[in-house]
């Protein structure tokens, strides 16, 4: 390996070290779309090597996002068994050479991925989370709002004094 390439493999290796993990999350994302694009093309090019390696890295990148889910989440169950069908099309599509199948995974993918993306853009813009308790936003219960307006008579004030 020559000297630049050593280099560039450094880079891209602390690039993903000192990435956040919502960030890993869509460069995950965004590499498994990447794979499926060039799997179809050369799947198109009648190149059926680098199909098959192209393919291979993306069912690799959808174990990864498998293995780093938390399953204490009730969402993180609907996660890992959609990643599952996923790397069950791509296996599928690997042994036909199916673009098809590639452009069913690569839908689902963009969907998610774009879906992430806005959800980590709309926690960007809220408050940020005092640094002395950084979990009291996340461990106050949510009590739901009532609209119903109170009974006849009784005046609605605001206690600012806390």
């Amino acid at each position: 390996m020559n000297m630049n390439a050593q280099a560039f493999n450094q880079y891209k290796r602390s690039t993903v070290e000192t990435v956040s993990p919502e960030k890993l999350l869509i460069m995950l994302y965004d590499g498994a779309i990447k794979n499926i694009r060039n799997a179809k093309n050369a799947i198109e090019a009648k190149d059926i090597n680098l199909a098959h390696m192209k393919i291979l890295k993306t069912e690799e990148i959808i174990v990864e996002l498998m293995s780093t889910l938390n399953m204490d989440y009730e969402i993180s169950k609907g996660l890992f068994n959609l990643y599952e069908y996923f790397y069950h099309q791509l296996v599928q599509a690997n042994m036909k050479k199916d673009v098809e199948l590639l452009e069913q995974v690569e839908s689902f993918l963009l969907e998610l991925r774009d879906t992430w993306q806005e959800a980590m853009e709309k926690i960007k813009t809220t408050a940020p989370v005092s640094a002395d308790k950084p979990d009291m936003v996340r461990n106050t219960p949510v009590h739901p709002v009532s609209n119903t307006p109170p009974p006849a008579g009784v005046r609605q004030s605001i206690n600012i004094k806390g």
